[in-house]
């Protein structure tokens, strides 16, 4: 049986504005299983990568709990959860942003080393720093290059094997490729597939791009507007999406077969603001199968089948299939 390293309940994270309270993460629940990668995905400003950083209290949570290893690090203090971040790292989304400028690929990679003090003397810290680069696939020669020197997808090794310095545990990937050309996404998942078998690393992979969310996740979150709609293995969720805004979400993935005719689903309507948002499901203004209780009732996210769970009025607890009921008919992607 598979044991959870991270757990997230209830979790919630507001922000005060003068107009109200922004809901930017409003009560996830979901596990990751060690040696795993959960992707979550929706679209911008859905509040993927607040939860990321929510998860290793970059930022702090308005309330819930997060467990690691059954432990609700919400109530470490400031030198417990000190060590605990060598259990818990970050890729970014841009490799350039996140790089310091001033600081040579050798420096950035051997920051987090010298910082918890990992390397008894300069010549260990070095072997340290070299082993580093050479597992991620940066060559011993770029050691004193800068960042501004290299292209992105030599960045994003950089910032790879600055997460690996402390040899964490749990690694959050906050949308790790989407800057780099297609190629070169290729070799950065690649070499994150081959590190977490390598390793045993668990991930939390922030993504919008179903393609690669479908390439790297053993289970997905599917979010908006702060809530999960549905969480299923991806293999379910791709054959057969329960949530209506999932599906919508798959039809828009393109097909590269010219001849293959695929039913395109276009959501009209607006996204509702988060800063106090309307009663009733977030997603009735835009769904084209709502229903009058949409609109006042707030779905729960329910289990609809094993390792599956759908927050639609709409989705039978009991179903196993997306089959939706609109005026009378079914409705099936």
């Amino acid at each position: 049986m598979s044991e959870k390293l991270l757990e997230v309940r209830n979790l919630k994270k507001y922000y005060s504005t003068k107009r109200g309270p922004l809901h930017a993460v409003d009560g996830v629940n979901f596990h990751i299983n060690k040696g795993e990668t959960l992707g979550l995905v929706g679209e911008s400003g859905c509040g993927k990568s607040t939860i990321g950083r929510v998860v290793l209290r970059l930022i702090e949570a308005t309330g819930g709990e997060i467990l690691f290893n059954g432990e609700n690090i919400l109530e470490y203090n400031r030198a417990k959860m000190r060590e605990m971040r060598e259990n818990m790292q970050i890729v970014f989304q841009d490799p350039f942003a996140s790089l310091n400028p001033r600081m040579s690929v050798f420096e950035i990679i051997a920051e987090p080393l010298q910082i918890n003090k990992k390397a008894k003397n300069r010549s260990e810290l070095y072997s340290m720093v070299q082993s580093l680069m050479e597992t991620v696939g940066l060559a011993a020669r770029l050691e004193n290059a800068y960042p501004h020197e290299l292209d992105g997808g030599r960045r994003q090794r950089i910032g790879i094997a600055r997460a690996l310095a402390l040899r964490p545990k749990f690694i959050v990937q906050d949308e790790p490729v989407s800057a780099l050309d297609v190629s070169i996404q290729a070799q950065i998942l690649n070499l994150m597939s081959n590190l977490q078998k390598e390793l045993g690393l668990t991930y939390l992979f922030i993504s919008h791009d179903l393609s690669v969310i479908k390439h790297v996740s053993d289970n997905i979150v599917v979010m908006y507007l702060g809530k999960m709609v549905e969480f299923s293995d991806y293999k379910s969720l791709f054959a057969d999406p329960l949530h209506p805004y999932t599906k919508a979400l798959l039809s828009a993935i393109p097909v590269p077969d010219p001849d293959e005719q695929q039913e395109r689903i276009i959501l009209e309507g607006d996204v509702p603001s988060p800063i106090n948002p309307p009663p009733g499901c977030r997603f009735y203004g835009r769904c084209f199968v709502r229903k009058d209780m949409c609109k006042d009732t707030t779905p729960e996210l329910k289990k609809v089948a094993d390792g599956r769970f759908c927050a639609c009025h709409l989705v039978d607890g009991e179903a196993t299939a997306s089959t939706f009921e609109k005026d009378g008919a079914l409705y099936h992607r």
